[in-house]
Formats: C-alpha cells, structure tokens, sequence
C-alpha cells in the first residue's frame, strides 16, 4: 500500500542546472535551478523556473537569452555554491574560479568547466506560482570532445551529471545501465 505525503515539489530525479546570465552590467552570473527540464522537441526547447526575486529572473528578463550548463560529480561543491549566493552581492565566478566563457550564439555566459552546455534564446514565458517559467529554444549544445562516443553522441557515464534529490535535498550520480529505451518494452506481449 502507498503512503499519502501531500502535495510536494517531488520528482526523482531532478537534473542540476546550472543557469548562466548577464546581468545589465554585463557581469557573468550563475544559478543552480532544479526546476527545470526539455520540454519540446520541435523547436527543441528547455525549461528553467526562476522567483521573481532572483538576481537571474531579471537578467533573463533583460537579455533573452540563458545558457544551461551541466555540470559533472567533479564539480558538486561549486553547482552548490552558485545556488547558495547572490550575484547581486557576489562574483560566483571569482569565488569558485569557474572560467566564464561568453556564448557565440547568445547573449549569455557559460562556465567552461562543466562538460555540457546549452545555449538558450528565450522563447516564451509562463506565470506559474511563484516562479516564473523560462522556455529557452536550445540554439546549439556543446560538449567537451572527451565526453562522445564512436556514435558521435554524448555519454552520460562519461559527463556523470549530477541529480537533485528534492526530498532529502542531496546530490547524487549516475547509476549503470539498464535497458535500452524504447526497446524493451517490446518484450511485453499484449
């Protein structure tokens, strides 16, 4: 039988993503969002739901435009970080000697130690709650060469992303392999 908790922000697991933006000034920032995911295909767009009160809502606001950076196990302490401080009262960058690289494509920044990155045009926005939904059209991914396989396709045990347990509020890795998508459920017979 299953247990009845309420209504939760519940959802294993989450990726850790980390938002990159400039600021009016045109100073780099990052945060770390939870709330986020692909959410088309065509256009292939992502989704990043930010408060209104955060430093990073108004720079979206201002230069259409976030960058998605994943980041590896190798580099848990500092995607903590940048979801602990403000870039109003903090360089995040100077404080977690991340490297700010400025995207070719978009108006935003990305660090060039996290393994994959996504760079974003803001395509739409959606007022739910307290947050504000960011739906970023994905203009072009990038990942470091070391991370694709023969297929020329990125593996996810080589960039070793890190996930979000939202219960218990820890980081966490990949596991190994399971199945193969859209493969094995063909082993059930209707």
């Amino acid at each position: 039988m299953k247990r009845s908790i309420g209504a939760k922000t519940l959802l294993f697991p989450t990726p850790v993503l980390i938002v990159g933006t400039y600021d009016a000034a045109g100073r780099p920032n990052l945060m770390n969002a939870a709330w986020g995911g692909i959410c088309s295909s065509e256009p292939p767009c992502v989704a990043v739901s930010v408060r209104k009160a955060r430093y990073t809502y108004e720079n979206i606001v201002q230069r259409k435009a976030f960058t998605i950076g994943i980041p590896g196990e190798g580099h848990v302490a500092e995607a903590d970080y940048v979801g602990i401080v403000s870039g109003r009262d903090t360089d995040k960058f100077a404080a977690t000697g991340l490297t700010p690289v400025k995207s070719e494509l978009v108006d935003a920044p990305y660090a060039a130690e996290f393994p994959v990155v996504l760079e974003c045009r803001l395509f739409r926005t959606v007022e739910i709650g307290i947050h504000t939904q960011f739906i970023g059209e994905i203009i072009d991914v990038k990942g470091d060469e070391q991370l694709f396989d023969d297929d020329g396709l990125l593996d996810i045990l080589k960039i070793r992303p890190l996930l979000f347990d939202t219960s218990h509020r820890g980081y966490y890795g990949v596991g190994p392999f399971v199945a193969q998508a859209f493969s094995i459920g063909r082993s059930i017979s209707s």
